[in-house]
């Protein structure tokens, strides 16, 4: 699900968290060694992504953060935030080329270049929640 989360609308909060639910606390931040990615330089997107990032002549960058029930992946376009909003039972995480990273969701994808190894342990982060989410989710069985 793509959403301008630009502005602080209480529905589309809501829509966030009941789809990934509530961001960590700050306790549990620390104890995870933190939930976000930092910058990720874009290399492709799907259309619908791919029409947004071309509306200005910035670099294309998103960042990741880890929910308890799926990762947020957000850019900016023009004077916009959007976020991709994935549950993991619908994430597909693929390491292609060397650096390549490639997001997946239903007909949405994003590939980002990941150069330090701290990215690289935070994509295999992320796997490990999306293993252990299936592990305690009762819609797998």
């Amino acid at each position: 699900m793509l959403l301008n989360i630009s502005y602080n609308r209480k529905s589309i909060t809501e829509d966030i968290n009941e789809k990934i639910g509530k961001p960590f606390s700050l306790i549990e931040r620390v104890k995870m060694n933190g939930i976000g990615s930092g910058k990720l330089k874009i290399q492709s997107a799907s259309i619908q992504i791919h029409n947004l990032l071309i509306l200005d002549n910035n670099m294309n960058v998103c960042g990741i953060e880890l929910r308890p029930k799926g990762i947020l992946v957000s850019f900016r376009s023009i004077l916009e935030t959007y976020a991709l909003v994935i549950p993991y039972h619908k994430l597909k995480l693929y390491k292609g080329q060397a650096q390549i990273y490639s997001i997946f969701m239903d007909n949405y994808f994003i590939k980002v270049e990941v150069k330090e190894k701290r990215t690289h342990t935070f994509m295999k982060k992320i796997l490990q929640y999306q293993q252990e989410s299936k592990g305690t989710d009762q819609s797998y069985y």
